[in-house]
């Protein structure tokens, strides 16, 4: 026997519908990049997407598209957003920080047909131009009037664009909840980009549960500021918890230094924000040297990379913030486990309080976390026994987009490609990585990738990069050369001919010439080099 239910697709324009008709009026802030402030509302959000939604539908832009955006968080992102998925087009989010070549790989494996681009980014596209047979048309999202060719494509400003379409034309839903909402790429220690393709359930799914009294539990009374860029897994979630909530937005833009958001904090009234440690390094050096207020801030949110200690004790003890730490991957669209409160908590000691928070947290229902050994049985939570973290849930990639076969196994198990244990209560803690990506700033860094090109350099025989602490960006590449006898390459000439190669957050700040030493199997034995360097900041830096 089936229930007798309605089937409700859950498709993610009805999450700004149901904002424009129960909270149309609430805030949405935006900075300038020159500092000023500038303010919509969920209602005219709409009506700016619905608008968008059919100059697109009149440009040729349907079912399954894929629109790339060069946009930080704010305005013009949100509308084509909204206005892109609405009618089941698919947005591909891209990073700024990307070089030019790199982005013209993720366009053309993306396929996308149509940018949104801010206009400090044209230049950068310019350079590639010739490289982008499946773009056909550019928008400017600033300034008005036509807009200077780039290459071949056709370049229009967001304002003419808009005025190619009837508003009340566009017709939002009516398509399958599974249809594709979102594509971002992530990059593993291979170097190669991997295509999460979401689709509109999971991204409802995920907006839903990542809001549960255990996790977020953003209320309509909140105002909330997602430093987290959109084009990081769909700003965590952000775009879509805060209209679903009725809370207020902020968007930050550009400026993200810790004075530019302290006094956006202050000035909007912000009382939950979402961001990388380096951001919050930032803005707690700002209020220790200014002696600033953070007003009605409550709660901070920290993932993208494991939150220091010192800086939960600071947002807590100095500040009187709860710090939450979160926990997830591209690939769980974001979040699979928060630092959430436990009953036990009253009874715990304020270190015992800020050693359990500095922990990845428990998994947040549904996703469902296990760690198994090499013989591939469960492992004990025991907070000692280490395995593979691997997860499931209905956020969580199934494929990568273009690949040929599943990401997961028979069970549709995920393999994170992290080591970790698990405590009695829960709480995932990594211990290690399985593959040797560099997390620096919430960013990934390819160890491979880089130590392939810098073996490409004249006189360097063998390269290897491990992960070294950082306190400002968590971590740091090192670079270890071992160079051929005789007059081998200095650090300039080696981040010489790296630059062009790789973004520039990717060049290494210390470069050490030694043998490099391999294992048994022949590969490089990371595992000694870090013994090695295990005080890396006694290692000069060539490259502040």
């Amino acid at each position: 026997m089936r229930g007798l239910m309605q089937n409700w697709p859950m498709t993610l324009d009805r999450i700004l519908a149901h904002a424009a008709s129960t909270s149309g009026s609430r805030r949405i802030a935006m900075q300038r990049p020159d500092g000023s402030i500038t303010a919509s509302d969920y209602a005219s959000l709409q009506d700016e997407a619905k608008a968008l939604s059919a100059a697109l539908a009149a440009y040729g832009i349907g079912l399954g598209d894929r629109i790339g955006t060069l946009l930080w968080n704010d305005l013009p992102h949100m509308t084509v957003w909204y206005g892109a998925m609405g009618i089941g087009a698919v947005v591909h989010t891209l990073n700024p920080r990307f070089d030019a070549v790199r982005l013209a790989w993720l366009i053309n494996h993306a396929g996308d047909r149509l940018l949104v681009v801010d206009a400090q980014f044209a230049d950068t596209l310019r350079q590639v131009a010739d490289r982008l047979p499946t773009v056909e048309h550019i928008v400017i999202a600033s300034g008005k009037g036509a807009a200077l060719p780039i290459g071949t494509i056709a370049v229009s400003s967001l304002e003419d664009f808009l005025g190619a379409g009837d508003p009340s034309a566009a017709v939002w839903g009516g398509f399958d909840e599974e249809t594709a909402a979102g594509l971002c790429y992530t990059s593993g220690t291979t170097g190669d980009p991997k295509g999460v393709l979401y689709s509109h359930r999971s991204n409802f799914l995920h907006a839903l549960c990542s809001n549960q009294p255990n996790g977020f539990a953003i209320a309509a009374t909140d105002v909330v500021l997602p430093i987290v860029p959109m084009f990081h897994a769909n700003a965590w979630g952000w775009t879509y918890i805060a209209p679903m909530a009725g809370a207020g937005l902020v968007l930050p833009g550009p400026r993200l230094d810790g004075a530019s958001l302290q006094r956006l904090i202050v000035a909007e009234g912000v009382t939950f924000a979402a961001a990388v440690p380096t951001v919050w390094q930032d803005l707690l050096r700002h209020v220790r040297e200014t002696g600033a207020s953070l007003g009605r801030l409550a709660r901070v949110l920290v993932g993208g990379a494991a939150v220091p200690s010192e800086m939960v004790r600071a947002f807590r003890e100095d500040l009187g913030i709860e710090v939450m730490h979160g926990w997830g991957m591209t690939e769980l669209s974001p979040l699979g486990a928060i630092s959430s409160v436990m009953p036990d908590e009253a009874a715990l000691t304020a270190q015992e309080v800020v050693s359990r928070k500095a922990r990845q947290g428990r998994a947040l229902f549904p996703v469902e976390a296990r760690i198994v050994g090499a013989d591939d049985k469960e492992c004990p939570h025991d907070d000692a026994t280490p395995g593979s973290l691997q997860v499931r849930g209905p956020a969580v990639v199934r494929r990568y987009y273009g690949a040929e076969e599943d990401a997961v196994d028979a069970e549709g198990w995920f393999d994170t490609g992290d080591i970790a244990v698990i405590d009695g209560h829960g709480f995932i803690k990594l211990v290690d990585r399985a593959k040797d990506v560099v997390k620096s700033g919430g960013e990934w860094i390819s160890s491979v990738e880089l130590e392939n090109h810098a073996m490409g350099c004249p006189g360097v025989r063998r390269a290897a990069v491990i992960a070294i602490p950082d306190p400002r960006w968590g971590e740091r590449p090192l670079l270890i050369a071992e160079c051929d006898e005789g007059d081998g390459p200095s650090d300039e000439s080696i981040l010489a001919h790296l630059r062009p190669l790789v973004p520039k957050y990717w060049l290494p700040e210390r470069i050490v010439f030694a043998s490099v030493p391999l294992g048994a199997t022949g590969k490089i034995d990371k595992l000694a080099l870090r013994r090695l360097f295990a005080q890396p900041l006694q290692i000069e830096a060539v490259n502040d």
